[in-house]
């Protein structure tokens, strides 16, 4: 086919193409309108959307240890196996009044600690480098920290939240998804009037996908600001309760401190639920737990005053 001739099918092509999106168009107007001529009530949408979301978050909430356990082929850790760990936790645990919960050992990409569930029945995750690298007494700082965020209940917390977050996200995505199709198709249609041979189809809807989620993430940034934000808030407070519990800052201190240098540049799968903290300034704002230094500062300001030196591990 000569140039001029696949130029004539391409316009074709196109006023084919620009003709089928202007009745997926109507098409849309029209369900659009019928849902609007009598909607549900706002109250009935947002309550349904919310409670589903809460619901589907604490049913993931329930199996999400078991999944992260698995995923990690983490360990049980028998009192018989490690029994100056488990009196050290039964302490920690009675002076905190929260069940203790279940040990497990695993091998993470970096040495750290995680902790999943809440007060009644959770689990500490420990790399088996920690007891190597920590002495006791920050070992015992560290899972104060950890027991702080099950007393507190901050996985459920962080759980829900996420869960009510991706319903909305979906909700919005879902409304945009049509305008985005309907922008793509006559950017799609543009391309055959003009004589240019535009990109696969599949590849044209993956595109079109990736920029309604865009905006999405754009539309909801505020409400992901605010939820990482109150991630590293309770990592503050976990810092603090540990230390009330302890009564050593410098411990935990020391113990990030070391948990740090082992770790950097670490940034795996699992690094939101680790005891570390992204300290990059363009993650900041996104970013799960504070910056280990700021957490380490704190620590060392509410030590004594004679005590305020830098923290140093060897």
């Amino acid at each position: 086919m000569d140039s001029g001739g696949r130029r004539v099918l391409l316009v074709l092509t196109g006023v084919l193409s620009l003709a089928l999106y202007a009745v997926l168009a109507v098409a849309l107007a029209v369900v659009v309108s019928a849902v609007l001529a009598d909607p549900p009530s706002l109250w009935l949408v947002v309550t349904g959307v919310v409670g589903s979301a809460l619901l589907f978050g604490y049913a993931s909430y329930r199996a999400g240890a078991t999944r992260i356990l698995a995923a990690l082929d983490a360990q049980y850790v028998p009192p018989e196996m490690a029994p100056r760990l488990h009196e050290r936790l039964d302490e920690i645990a009675a002076r905190m009044g929260v069940q203790r919960p279940s040990v497990y050992v695993a091998v993470l990409d970096a040495p750290n600690a995680l902790a999943v569930g809440a007060r009644g029945g959770g689990v500490v995750v420990l790399d088996y480098r920690l007891a190597r690298i920590l002495r006791p007494e920050e070992l015992d700082a560290i899972l104060a920290h950890e027991l702080a965020h099950l007393e507190g209940y901050d996985g459920l917390v962080q759980t829900l939240a996420s869960s009510v977050l991706q319903s909305v996200a979906g909700v919005a995505f879902l409304a945009l998804l049509p305008v985005g199709v309907l922008v793509a198709g006559v950017s799609r249609t543009a391309t055959y009037l003009s004589a240019r041979q535009p990109v696969p189809f599949r590849v044209h809807l993956r595109r079109t996908h990736y920029r309604v989620g865009q905006l999405v993430v754009l539309a909801l940034l505020a409400f992901t600001l605010a939820l990482r934000a109150h991630s590293r808030r309770r990592e503050l407070v976990a810092d603090d309760r540990a230390v009330d519990v302890t009564g050593d800052p410098l411990a935990l201190a020391r113990g990030l401190r070391r948990i740090q240098r082992a770790s950097d540049p670490y940034r795996g799968l699992w690094s939101s639920l680790f005891v570390h903290g992204d300290e990059d300034a363009l993650s900041k704002l996104l970013a799960t737990h504070p910056p280990m230094d700021d957490r380490i500062e704190r620590l060392r300001e509410r030590a004594e005053p004679s005590e305020r030196l830098p923290v140093q591990v060897r």
